[in-house]
C-alpha cells in the first residue's frame, strides 16, 4: 500500500459531527489520507446552533501539537476556529517550531448570520501570528470584509480583496462566495501573483453545516498529497460540491444539516479528480 499523506487538523470539537474536528477527520479520511487532530475547544452545538464553547488551555494545545509533530511526519496542517489569543500564540509557536510544508487557515471570525465571533485583540494577534505563516487563507465574504475593512459583495470586490490580502501577508487567499446573490457559486483565489476564478451552479439546500471546515481540510489534504495549490483548491471544491449535492436531501438534525462527507467511500479518488 502506498504511504498516505498525514494531515493534522487543529480546531474545535463539534459534538453533533457536522463541523470542526469531526468534519475535518471525515473529510481527510474520505480523501484517502491519515488524519491526526489537536483540539482547541469543546463546543456544545448541534445543527440548530452553538450553545457554549469551552477553550482548551493553551499549554495543552501546545502539548498536543508537539505530541503529533514529534511522532508523525505531517504533510499539511489545517487550522480552524480559534478565538483565544493565547491559543493562537501556542499554535503559531508550534507551526514555527515544526515547520510543516503547508498550512491552511480557515479564519472563522464571523458567523453565518454576520455576528463577529472574535474580539479585536484576538484578530490582531491572528493577523500578526498566523497569517504570515499560512500557505492559504480561506475567508468567506463576512470575514474578508472584516479583514479589508470594507464591504465585499461582488466578484470584482472579492478579487480586489484577495489580491490585497495575498500581497499584504505573502500568502494565498481564497475568498469564498457562498453568500453571493444569484444562482452561481464563485470563489476567487489569488496566489503567487495569479488570480483564478472557480464557478459552480449553486445547489439549493439548507444542509450546509460545516462546509467551510470541510473545504479547508480538503485543500490541506490535497496539498499534503502533493498537488499544486490551484489544483488542490479545484479538487477540494469538487469534493465539497458533490458532498453538498449528495447531502441535500438528507434529514440529519432539526436545523442546518451537514454535507455528506462519505460520498467518496465507494469510489476511486480519480473519479472526482477527472
Amino acid at each position: 500500500m502506498k504511504q498516505p499523506a498525514i494531515i493534522l487538523t487543529i480546531a474545535g470539537s463539534d459534538c453533533s459531527g457536522g463541523a470542526g474536528i469531526q468534519a475535518d477527520l471525515k473529510t481527510i479520511s474520505a480523501l484517502g489520507a491519515y488524519a491526526a487532530s489537536v483540539i482547541t475547544a469543546v463546543t456544545v452545538q448541534n445543527t440548530v446552533g452553538v450553545q457554549d464553547v469551552h477553550p482548551i488551555p493553551p499549554a495543552t494545545v501546545a502539548a498536543q501539537i508537539s505530541a503529533v509533530m514529534t511522532d508523525l511526519q505531517v504533510d499539511a496542517v489545517k487550522i480552524g476556529m480559534v478565538n483565544d489569543a493565547d491559543i493562537v500564540r501556542a499554535i503559531a509557536a508550534g507551526i514555527r517550531r515544526y515547520q510543516p510544508r503547508y498550512v491552511v487557515y480557515d479564519p472563522v471570525m464571523v458567523s453565518t448570520s454576520g455576528c463577529r465571533l472574535m474580539a479585536e485583540d484576538t484578530i490582531g494577534v491572528i493577523r500578526e501570528e498566523l497569517f504570515p505563516i499560512a500557505t492559504i487563507l480561506t475567508p468567506n465574504l463576512h470575514e474578508v470584509s472584516l479583514l479589508v475593512e470594507r464591504s465585499v459583495r461582488t466578484v470584482e470586490e472579492m478579487a480586489a480583496a484577495a489580491e490585497e490580502l495575498s500581497r499584504r501577508y505573502n500568502t494565498g487567499v481564497l475568498v469564498k462566495g457562498g453568500h453571493l446573490a444569484g444562482g452561481e457559486m464563485c470563489d476567487i483565489l489569488f496566489a503567487d501573483g495569479q488570480l483564478t476564478r472557480f464557478s459552480d451552479e449553486k445547489i439549493e439546500t439548507e444542509n450546509l453545516h460545516g462546509t467551510g471546515c470541510t473545504l479547508s481540510s480538503a485543500i490541506a489534504t490535497c496539498l499534503g498529497a502533493g498537488e499544486p495549490l490551484v489544483e488542490a483548491v479545484r479538487h477540494a471544491k469538487t469534493y465539497v460540491t458533490e458532498a453538498i449535492r449528495q447531502g441535500a436531501g438528507m434529514r440529519i438534525g432539526h436545523g442546518h444539516g451537514p454535507v455528506w462527507h462519505q460520498w467518496t467511500l465507494n469510489q476511486q479518488r480519480t473519479s472526482w479528480q477527472a
